[in-house]
This record gives C-alpha cells, structure tokens and sequence, in this order.
C-alpha cells in the first residue's frame, strides 16, 4: 500500500490518497468509507483493519487523480514530532574527521537525535533556496520513518509494530550557518530549520516485510545531482537500528501517531562528507537533487535562487 496527500490544482485543502496499480490516486476517505481528512489521524485505524485492501484499491470504480492535476505535498502534513537521528557510523566518521576529531564515544551508547521543524517540510519537485547568508547548501540522503500505533517506552522487539512505513528524507543542509551554530554548542538551528523534503509518498510497513530481519532493514540508497550519482548506501549499515532509534525517542515520552523519525544520511550521503571540492561545488541554483531508496521510489528537489 503506498499512500500520499496532495494538494489538487486550484484547491485549498490537503486530500489523502492511495495509489492505484495504474499509477493514478484515488481519495483515501472513499476507500475506507470514513472521513480520512489528515494522513496522520488515520493511521492507526488503517493498522488495526488491514485497510484499504490491495483488491479494493485494484477494483475502485470511482473518481481518481492523475499526477498532472496535483501536487504532493509531505506524505503526513505537519507531523507532531519530526526527530532525526544519527544513525550511520561511517558519517559522522567522515565528517567529524574532517574537522580533526574523533568519534564521541557517547555516540555509541544511545542513539543521538535533534529535534527539526515539522512544519518547515516540503513534498516532491518543491524549489528551495539557501537560506539568507549561506552559500553552503547541500542534501541529505535518510531513510524516513512514520509511526502509525503511538506509545510510550516501546522496547525494540515490538517497535517495529508501531510504524506505519517507510518515505524518503532530504534533509537540506546550510552547513555555513551550522558550522557557527555547533561552534557555540547548541544546533543544529538555521543551518537545518528553512527546509526538508520529504516524500513522495510513504509506503506501507508490509511492503517490505522480506527485507527485515530482526532489527535490520534492507534497503538500498542512492542520491544523484542533475543525473550524476554521488551517493550510495544501503540501511541494513544502521549502527542503531530503526527499532532502537524508536525504543530511544519513546523512552519517558509519547511518541504519536505521524511522527516522522529520519534515520540520518549514510555514510557518503551528502556533500559534506563526499568534498564539495571533488564534486562540482556545493548546491546552486537549476541544480536537480534526486534521491532514490528501493521498494519507495524517488523524491526530487530542484534548487532555485533566493
């Protein structure tokens, strides 16, 4: 099951949708036959009815949307929390070594997250620009995570019943103004809090079943910048695992149906830790930023001038 919230052409209000075998969408609400006006509130109950069926969505005789009639806005809009992890060793590795420092070894006790902004999120094809006073733009390439049944103190061998599924993350990244923001301690800030791309769909849990093995999920990754691969990686190279991210966040405080959970960039999964030096630069206007995880799909950003 793959599902989405567009915004129809000339309307007002986000529509939660499914995709058909066809590739067109079709209205949430109506394959459920209940009101479905949030993505996020409706989570929970499509977990615990196993719907919309794959024979419902296949048979649906009604009225559907076709790509050229909408856009996709983040799959949940404005989720209650949005925390984003440190999750692969090889880049914080990478990347603190190029500022001469060595792995913290608090990082390898917990799971480590900042809190970003969940209203500050953007669907697929959104043109973004850096931030006032940076010239240092760059992607991020995660594994996003969305809750489906809320909680509290999940332990990690039932956390994998609480997600809903799976969505891409582009974590945009001023790295100017946070590199002046981590100096004083505190961040990231502005050098994140202008934009993340998210989308374009969230595909559901079930779908990729056969690519969990305990706490391991295996998924490739890939990130290209105006068709040139940068990147690649795979999330089965977690050193905290999605459940143990999950297990960490909800431990003393609810996690709700929604939340977003990004898994943070794999090891070469932005320019910051391939050399902006080695490739082309940092981002720049009419440069087109494609990021690609299997079994979800790819969430495009192009980027614009100010």
């Amino acid at each position: 099951m793959i599902l989405a919230t567009i915004l129809p052409r000339g309307c007002l209000e986000p529509v939660p949708v499914a995709r058909a075998p066809d590739g067109t969408w079709i209205e949430l609400a109506g394959l459920i036959g209940r009101d479905a006006p949030r993505l996020r509130d409706a989570l929970p109950w499509l977990m615990s009815h196993h719907r919309p069926s794959p024979e419902r969505i296949a048979g649906w005789k009604g009225p559907r949307y076709r790509e050229s009639e909408f856009a996709f806005l983040p799959p949940v809009v404005w989720p209650p929390a949005f925390r984003d992890f440190y999750g692969f060793e090889a880049h914080l590795k990478v990347t603190r070594a190029r500022q001469g420092l060595g792995m913290p070894a608090a990082w390898y006790e917990a799971p480590i997250f900042y809190f970003a902004n969940p209203t500050g999120l953007c669907g697929q094809d959104a043109a973004i620009h850096a931030p006032a006073g940076s010239t240092e733009l760059d992607y991020e390439l995660e594994l996003g995570v969305i809750i489906g049944h809320g909680g509290r103190d999940i332990p990690p061998e039932r956390a994998w019943a609480h997600v809903f599924g799976f969505t891409i993350v582009n974590d945009l990244s001023a790295r100017d103004l946070q590199r002046r923001e981590m100096d004083v301690g505190l961040g990231s800030a502005k050098g994140k809090d202008f934009a993340t791309a998210v989308g374009p769909w969230l595909v559901a849990r079930q779908d990729c079943e056969d690519r969990i093995a305990g706490e391991t999920l295996t998924l490739a990754l890939s990130a290209r910048v105006n068709g040139r691969e940068l990147s690649r990686g795979n999330s089965a190279a977690l050193h905290h695992t999605i459940p143990r991210m999950i297990a960490h966040a909800s431990r003393d405080v609810e996690l709700f149906p929604g939340d977003l959970i990004g898994t943070g960039p794999i090891g070469d999964g932005s320019l910051l830790a391939l050399g902006p030096e080695k490739n082309g630069g940092w981002l720049k206007p009419g440069d087109v930023v494609e990021l690609a995880i299997e079994r979800i799909g790819v969430l495009r950003t192009r980027i614009a001038a100010r």
